[in-house]
């Protein structure tokens, strides 16, 4: 008999080449999966801040004040993620992207769940909104590593020219947890009143511990990332916030200038969702409908603009998205304070679902190709947090903006053309890297 053995040697090579293949993709799925379970977490916090909050962990005397505040506790978890970014980061670029991202998960599920089991102002008093304020500092901590470490891990994992494609998983994994977010608060909004306020509003928050052993199952086999094995062979950073400041400080800068642009999504997903609601009486399920939709698109929308930007550059598609949005916010808000529906949910779905997500489904390769592999998990962490601190408080800041009337919206409109402005023209100043081998990143 003629033996069709393959020669060890041949078999060796050929499952490389089958890894080779699947660890991309298992990147690009378990980042997606995670990223979905943390904005899951996050989110369905901001659409209770918008819609809940305000009634059950606040003084009723003061309504205005009452949903300044709630948005305020929505903006507190942006303080500690710079703080949760330096602290990640150095574990990250330290002892590898895995650890983070393992962490991250575990701490957004365990202070979610702390959320759903809070006791109400009238239940307590002024203790009710400071453990709310304490388990949504928490979430903040776990935001701040999630993005950068899943972002550094599909990135590394990437093909060299698919990039920004495999990248944007991360971001459709976090359109995908605001959608489930949404979804979930749909029938707890059409709840009668005295139900939703007194345990409904609990049963997202709780859900939040199926979702994380979900992801916690994906991500447990994923493997460290071949050019991180590489640095950490050859050299690693002693002190990487201190290398990322001393050799990429600019680069950090920008990253902080072009994260302004997240001030679209949350003025888009939290205040607009306010606005609609409490001040021009649109229904809830309209304006939550609006969301889902818009999501949805963007979900298409984000692999789709990241696949441009592998052809045509990171930095055009980024900045189409930054300065299209800024223009788009004003049909959009004009379109609420009318209460015209169908402009809303038209201008809605092109703001958030379209334009918006050139720019975020292009900013994890954008950002992370600025930096070296041994700073790149720092430097997107500190970078965009700083930056996303804006986001967070946009919709308190855009509360206090709000002025009396028809054309009170404009101030908030303004706002948001002004960040996103700011966004665009850091770009502007930005390296193109989309043509740059991964071991040439960052290097000076």
């Amino acid at each position: 008999m003629t033996s069709t053995a393959v020669p060890a040697s041949a078999a060796s090579l050929a499952e490389t080449e089958t890894d080779a293949v699947r660890t991309p993709r298992k990147a690009a799925l378990a980042s997606w999966i995670g990223s979905a379970v943390e904005y899951y977490d996050f989110f369905i916090y901001g659409t209770a801040a918008a819609l809940i909050f305000p009634k059950l962990f606040f003084s009723a005397g003061n309504p205005q004040a009452a949903a300044i505040a709630s948005f305020a506790t929505f903006g507190v978890a942006y303080i500690t993620r710079p703080l949760g970014a330096v602290a990640l980061g150095h574990i990250g670029d330290r002892f590898g992207r895995k650890k983070v991202l393992t962490f991250t998960l575990l701490l957004m599920g365990l202070s979610t769940f702390m959320i759903g089991c809070l006791p109400t102002y009238d239940q307590i008093g002024i203790l009710s909104p400071i453990l709310l304020v304490i388990a949504r500092l928490l979430q903040g901590v776990s935001a701040a590593g999630e993005q950068a470490g899943a972002n550094s891990m599909t990135l590394e994992h990437a093909p060299a020219n698919k990039r920004a494609f495999f990248t944007s998983f991360t971001l459709s994994g976090t359109q995908a947890g605001l959608i489930l977010a949404t979804l979930v608060f749909l029938p707890i909004t059409q709840m009668p009143e005295a139900q939703m306020l007194s345990w409904g509003w609990r049963i997202p928050f709780f859900l939040s511990a199926l979702v994380v052993a979900v992801g916690f199952w994906v991500r447990r086999t994923l493997p460290e990332t071949p050019v991180f094995e590489k640095e950490q062979e050859n050299e690693t950073a002693g002190l990487p916030v201190a290398v990322l400041f001393r050799k990429q400080w600019d680069d950090v800068l920008r990253v902080i200038f072009a994260a302004l642009v997240s001030v679209v999504s949350t003025i888009f997903s939290v205040f607009t969702l306010s606005y609609a609601v409490n001040t021009m009486k649109i229904d809830r399920p309209t304006m939550l409908t609006v969301l889902i939709l818009a999501n949805v698109v963007a979900l298409g929308a984000i692999p789709a603009f990241a696949a441009l930007a592998d052809r045509i550059g990171r930095r055009p598609v980024f900045i189409f998205g930054a300065l299209g949005s800024a223009a788009l916010i004003w049909p959009y808000m004009w379109a609420i304070s009318q209460g015209n529906l169908p402009l809303i949910f038209v201008f809605g779905i092109l703001l958030s679902g379209v334009v918006y997500s050139a720019a975020n489904g292009v900013w994890p390769s954008l950002y992370g190709e600025m930096f070296d592999t041994k700073v790149r998990l720092s430097g997107m962490a500190i970078g965009t947090q700083i930056g996303f601190a804006l986001g967070g408080f946009a919709p308190v800041i855009s509360a206090s903006l709000l002025g009396d009337g028809p054309t009170g919206w404009v101030p908030v409109a303004a706002f948001v053309t002004a960040t996103a402005g700011i966004a665009a023209v850091s770009i502007v100043t930005a390296r193109e890297t989309y043509r740059t081998p991964m071991e040439m990143l960052g290097k000076r």
